[in-house]
């Protein structure tokens, strides 16, 4: 087109006067072209491109001239996907700015400054998971004190991975010459329930990912480490771990739970945390199958995120009854009647038939004795709850008459109404559960006094497969050397 063409009609006669410039390009038709210059021409990228990244004032900008031009010139968008983020400010919610000397710098975050105590050295792997755990949708801020915070939460997952590792030194896997692993149709309840709760998040976390929504992703990743693995599957496996024979059911269950958590939290965490993600990888105790020697590798193990739901009910009512006897424990520790959990016993009545059905499944014998008979030593309140005696009774009076009425609470979370009083009987020395047959044998039966019948017969297994004679310490050498396991 030419100057004439180009003018509004008024001016057209003076077109003469006019010239057309040929050296100049709108700079939204420029970057909106870049699907052309880039993407197209490109033989290692693809067109339409996956993505268009971008902030979330570039929806009048970038996506729209991208848009325009390439519709234009090719009848299509040339993206798939458009993701927009909010922008990073201080911990006030301030824009940075030099002047205001509120600069917050990514380096200084992963190095560290001048002065590591005031401004330590976190790596990149906590600077990351800020990122992954903020809603990036809106504004997110930024600060010394939420990096602490998001380094506590990087510590609490660290540490959560070294107890797993720290209790798979003597497992072998599926499949492994001397394989140790338990079938998972032999699992008890607890642990099948468990790899339910594992695959479902690995799913979730999944799913989060693939939507970009990787504030969830770490969410679900730090409720999972937290509440369903810390304070409950590992504190409770605690007793199973520590306590039973080295090969014992109880043990190698567990164990084969451990692993499968182990490398599925080092699979999730790998595209947030790839440094300690990549770490765990290395130090798990046992070969890998296949030929991969990074996390990075090989994908997820086969089958770890097909597990189902098991028992979810039963589960669910257990981790709520543990939070009520925990809070009618508070009291009692308040009041010296116990200190630790296992100092008590405790009384349950379920006013809902269905509830005690569930809990009635789950009572266990009288005595710690080896082999269990009334269940198989996992799913048992006793050590669910981790209390030395769990009773369940036909009534609320009950519960009264054999607890004092400050230590009785009706249930917010189970329902049921709960008791704890001082558990019966005498601490074993070694697992330090409270049991009516401790101090009471008068035979050479057992290896010491102060020990149950269970704890006596982990100590012979143990002799038994390492040919080293176990020496059981004076009692007070005992008392003054002795850890609590829980």
């Amino acid at each position: 087109m030419d100057e004439e063409e180009l003018l509004p009609e008024e001016y057209r006669a003076d077109a003469s006067k006019w010239k057309k410039g040929t050296d100049t390009m709108d700079v939204w038709f420029d970057s909106g072209s870049s699907w052309a210059g880039v993407a197209r021409s490109r033989d290692e990228l693809a067109y339409p491109a996956d993505l268009y990244l971008e902030g979330s004032d570039q929806h009048r900008g970038w996506f729209q001239s991208s848009l325009l031009t390439s519709v234009a010139a090719e009848g299509k968008a040339p993206y798939k996907a458009v993701l927009t983020h909010g922008f990073v400010l201080d911990e006030k919610g301030f824009k940075m700015s030099k002047s205001l000397g509120n600069v917050v710098d990514p380096l200084k975050v992963i190095e560290g400054g001048n002065n590591k105590k005031q401004e330590p050295a976190y790596g990149a792997d906590v600077l990351r998971l800020w990122v992954a755990s903020v809603d990036y949708t809106g504004d997110v801020c930024i600060g010394n004190n939420i990096i602490k915070q998001t380094f506590e939460s990087y510590r609490k997952l660290r540490n959560t991975a070294r107890y797993l590792i720290g209790n798979l030194a003597d497992y072998v896997p599926e499949g492994r010459d001397g394989s140790t692993a338990v079938p998972y149709d032999d699992l008890p309840s607890m642990d099948k329930w468990m790899l339910g709760r594992l695959s479902s998040v690995l799913r979730e976390v999944d799913e989060a990912m693939d939507d970009y929504q990787f504030s969830r992703a770490t969410q679900e990743i730090l409720r999972f480490a937290s509440a369903d693995l810390s304070n409950f599957y590992l504190d409770v496996a605690k007793d199973r771990l520590y306590i039973s024979g080295v090969d014992d059911f109880r043990r190698r269950s567990c164990q084969t739970v451990l692993a499968a958590c182990l490398e599925g939290f080092a699979k999730a965490i790998a595209p947030v945390l790839p440094h300690m993600a990549e770490d765990i990888w290395q130090n798990i105790p046992y070969e890998q199958q296949g030929e991969s020697t990074s996390v990075f590798e090989g994908g997820f193990p086969a089958g770890l995120r097909e597990y189902g739901e098991v028992d979810a009910e039963r589960w669910d009512l257990v981790r709520d009854l543990r939070d009520d006897v925990n809070k009618a424990l508070e009291g009692a520790r308040a009041d010296k009647l116990v200190g630790a959990s296992l100092d008590a016993a405790a009384y349950v009545h379920c006013p809902d038939e269905k509830v005690r059905e569930i809990l009635d499944g789950l009572v266990g014998d009288r005595d710690l004795i080896h082999p269990p008979v009334k269940s198989n030593g996992v799913d048992d309140l006793r050590t669910a709850l981790m209390i030395s005696q769990v009773n369940l009774v036909d009534s609320a009076e009950d519960v009264a008459e054999k607890c004092d009425d400050k230590y009785v609470m009706k249930g917010e979370k189970s329902g049921c109404t709960v008791g704890v009083t001082k558990a019966a009987g005498h601490k074993c020395g070694r697992c330090w559960f409270y049991d009516e047959t401790v101090g009471t044998t008068t035979d050479d039966s057992r290896r010491g006094p102060d020990l149950c019948q269970r704890c006596d017969e982990a100590i012979d297994s143990w002799e038994k497969k390492t040919k080293n004679k176990f020496e059981i310490p004076e009692p007070a050498e005992a008392e003054a050397a002795a850890e609590p396991v829980a």
